[in-house]
């Protein structure tokens, strides 16, 4: 036994089970901490192809290709149109202040980005205009993420103010008076500072990595932003550190765009799994989640159920039942003992009847209130119970009659039951009845088949004797 076990001893009472639960909590520690560690890597793995290209290639070595770069541009300005085309349609249904903000990133991204691949072919006659507008569009798409950022979690926003088409078109506006401004400083003096190219790189790298540190600071769970967001902002900074790092056309200078467009590709996946589930990032959940998810609503389902049933119970057993004594009501009782004659005729097993009667209850309920009758015809029940069978029923017919069926009894049988009957009730009774009333039970007994070949015959002739018991003096058992 091991020193825990004698902390714990119902951990100890649980023997292979508890070692098998350990073994399960370790082995998830080290999953969920290898999980981690495949996606730190991953997210790293950019960087260590530039201290790669940094180290090793020589930056002289230039691949200057004009053709190929329109190529690219013209793909990633198509790609960004349609990622724009797909987050607002997020947004349109979800009404996430997110999505608006992750939309204008996109719309600003491709609308900035687009004139540095129209102006590949002046990189020789006007090269700050040819580049400015790459770090152009990375600082302005990485000021609206982190203004998304600060939005998550907001509620919706209205649906007038989604769907207001003034409002895209400002925006629009805006981006094309952006690339104008670009194109003025990139023609001006200012704009051969080497220093205005490495601003906006240097500031889309810290811009990044502060919304990735704040997507962890603000507990943000969900997958969508803790995978795919994170792990596009972190690409995105690393980008931006191979930009201020490359110079123009060398193997770097590549490199940065291929880290940046693996950045783009992983979050346009996230923003297509948003639209194909939820069509919101807020509430698309990791598997684990999926599944404690799954298991608290079968639950959910089972308690459910489980309520359901009992209330069914609970209706029906008020349904047969009488409310005030418990007994089975009429309708129950013709209904159940319908299947004792049918097993009586197919066994031949005998079936009889005692029909029940209080004298003086009339009497005592004028006399002593109706709460005082109540409280006897209750205690009749209870004490009912007590002498028979659980095969056997007690069903209240109305009022102070009631019906006892007894299978597999004979008439001679059902006499000595009944008499137990009358002297059960007639002890009990002195003890709830009131000073002065004197109430009391007669009782006919009748055998089916015997006395009769239908439960109509056997109650009248169960009656008949009732009231013949009465007439003899009350308080008595009459069978024949």
């Amino acid at each position: 036994m091991r020193p825990d076990d004698l902390q714990y001893p119902e951990i100890a009472a649980l023997g292979p089970q508890a070692d098998t639960n350990r073994a399960q909590i370790l082995v998830g520690f080290i999953t969920r901490a290898y999980s981690m560690l495949l996606l730190v890597l991953f997210g790293l793995l950019p960087l260590s192809l530039i201290i790669y290209v940094q180290a090793f290639q020589d930056p002289l070595l230039l691949f200057e290709d004009h053709s190929f770069h329109k190529f690219a541009i013209g793909i990633a300005t198509l790609e960004g149109a349609f990622v724009s085309y797909v987050t607002w349609r997020c947004y349109q249904y979800s009404g996430e202040p997110f999505l608006r903000w992750l939309t204008l990133g996109f719309l600003g991204f491709t609308l900035t980005y687009l004139p540095h691949g129209l102006f590949t072919g002046m990189a020789h006659h006007h090269i700050w205009l040819f580049l400015l507008y790459g770090p152009a569009s990375r600082i302005l798409m990485a000021t609206f993420f982190f203004a998304g950022l600060l939005s998550y979690g907001q509620p919706a926003e209205l649906i007038d103010r989604r769907a207001s088409a003034r409002y895209w078109w400002n925006w629009v506006g805006i981006f094309i008076l952006m690339d104008v401004v670009i194109a003025l400083i990139a023609l001006s003096p200012l704009g051969s500072h080497p220093w205005v190219r490495l601003s906006m790189e240097i500031g889309a790298l810290g811009i990044s990595l502060l919304g990735a540190i704040l997507v962890f600071a603000r507990r943000i769970h969900s997958p969508l932003m803790t995978i795919f967001f994170t792990l596009s902002l972190v690409y995105f900074a690393q980008s931006s550190l191979a930009f201020v790092l490359a110079k123009p056309w060398n193997h770097e200078w590549w490199l940065a765009h291929g880290i940046f467009a693996g950045g783009f590709l992983v979050l346009s996946y996230g923003v297509v799994t948003a639209f194909f589930t939820t069509r919101a990032f807020s509430t698309v959940l990791r598997q684990e989640e999926l599944v404690n998810q799954l298991r608290t609503t079968n639950a959910r389902a089972e308690n459910a159920l489980m309520e359901l049933r009992d209330a069914h119970q609970a209706l029906a057993h008020q349904a047969a039942t009488d409310p005030l004594t418990g007994a089975a009501n009429r309708r129950e009782f013709l209904s159940r003992i319908e299947i004792e004659i049918a097993r009586s005729i197919r066994t031949g097993d005998p079936l009889s009847f005692l029909a029940l009667d209080l004298d003086h209850f009339k009497h005592t309920n004028d006399r002593f209130g109706h709460q005082a009758g109540d409280t006897i015809l209750t205690m009749l029940v209870v004490q009912m119970k007590i002498i028979l069978r659980p095969s056997d029923m007690i069903g209240r017919f109305g009022g102070d009659e009631f019906i006892i069926a007894l299978p597999s009894t004979t008439r001679d049988e059902a006499i000595i039951i009944g008499e137990r009957c009358r002297s059960q009730f007639e002890d009990n009774v002195k003890i709830v009845q009131e000073p002065g009333a004197k109430v009391s039970m007669c009782i006919g007994v009748a055998e089916f088949g015997r006395d009769g070949n239908t439960l109509e015959a056997c109650l009248k002739v169960a009656d008949e004797r009732l009231y013949r018991a009465k007439v003899e003096g009350r308080n008595r058992v009459i069978a024949c």
